[in-house]
């Protein structure tokens, strides 16, 4: 029996439309990052919220919460960097049943280390007990980053063009996606022994990305799209900063997968397209860079592999 993402428990599809509902009055939103134009400067905020998800469970499980704050400012802050913005600081809300002070103490010391490596002011947050709301010794997680970027700097993927280079970045592991997913193809005993590859933090793209930016747009935009994997993985990011008519090919041979998302997909008999719409496969973050630009790009991240190009075609990912 092959196990899919919907079978876990998650229906992607129905997150989709339910953004495509939302959008008909409130067309702004839907992408990685909400722009907030600030009157009579040449700034825009840009604006981030997410939680770490049934990761986790696997925290509770092994009783280790030291980690998975830097989760909760990464899904947040490589959010922010897909526009090109620069996070300026971030807040979060614990909620639990009884609160355990030393777990939330362990829980806030992760969120201090992510903003630290993401250069974020951690300014304040909430926490909430609510008895009987969640089981004892667990409790969830969520953030809020705000960031800035000059006016007509924003990266958006309207400039996007065939023939643009896809350079992915390796990720750290599966970052905080797909874990409902991983959570019903390994038994508590082979969530232990994979432990380490699977509370493995986010990794936090802020300094390289922000940096390349600085180095590469700085006379003109050779960076012109960039997308966080995530939820939807490679299918539903990548096609989000898309223009119309302009598909976006990944070559999936282009980079080895990661030992653990092999595992995976063979225990779980994953289906080939529902793991690379779910997990990311080892690919944490995607430029869409100017081909003349694409090496050099790609040299100044470590472990960066050219995964794909731009073509013009309906807007669409497809993964050969």
């Amino acid at each position: 029996m092959s196990i899919t993402y919907r079978k876990a428990g998650v229906n992607i599809d129905a997150g989709n439309e339910l953004v495509k509902r939302l959008k008909k009055n409130l067309p702004e939103i839907g992408g990685f990052g909400g722009l907030f134009p600030v009157a009579k400067t040449k700034y825009n905020l840009v604006s981030s919220t997410d939680g770490v998800g049934t990761k986790l469970k696997i925290a509770f499980l092994l009783n280790k919460h030291d980690t998975v704050g830097i989760d909760l400012v990464a899904m947040n802050v490589n959010d922010l960097i897909c526009a090109g913005a620069k996070p300026l600081f971030f807040l979060d809300y614990f909620a639990c049943g009884k609160l355990n002070v030393g777990q939330a103490e362990n829980v806030i010391k992760g969120i201090a280390k992510g903003c630290e490596i993401s250069g974020s002011a951690l300014i304040g947050g909430e926490t909430a007990e609510m008895p009987g709301f969640y089981k004892d010794g667990e409790y969830d997680l969520a953030g809020f980053s705000v960031g800035i970027i000059e006016k007509g700097k924003e990266i958006t993927g309207k400039n996007i063009k065939p023939n643009d280079v896809i350079i992915g970045l390796p990720s750290s592991g599966p970052h905080s996606n797909g874990y409902s997913l991983i959570r019903k193809v390994f038994s508590d005993v082979e969530l232990k022994k994979y432990s380490k590859q699977l509370l493995a933090p986010t990794k936090i793209y802020v300094k390289e990305v922000l940096s390349a930016v600085g180095k590469f747009n700085a006379t003109k935009q050779n960076i012109t799209g960039i997308a966080h994997i995530t939820g939807g993985s490679f299918y539903d990011k990548i096609e989000r900063i898309l223009p119309q008519n302009a598909k976006a090919v990944i070559e999936k041979k282009s980079w080895e997968v990661p030992e653990i998302f092999q595992i995976i997909k063979k225990k779980g008999n994953v289906p080939e397209k529902d793991i690379y719409r779910t997990l990311n496969m080892g690919i944490g973050m995607v430029l869409i860079v100017r081909p003349q630009a694409a090496l050099s790009v790609k040299k100044y991240f470590k472990g960066a592999k050219a995964i794909g190009y731009v073509k013009k075609d309906e807007k669409s990912v497809e993964l050969i």
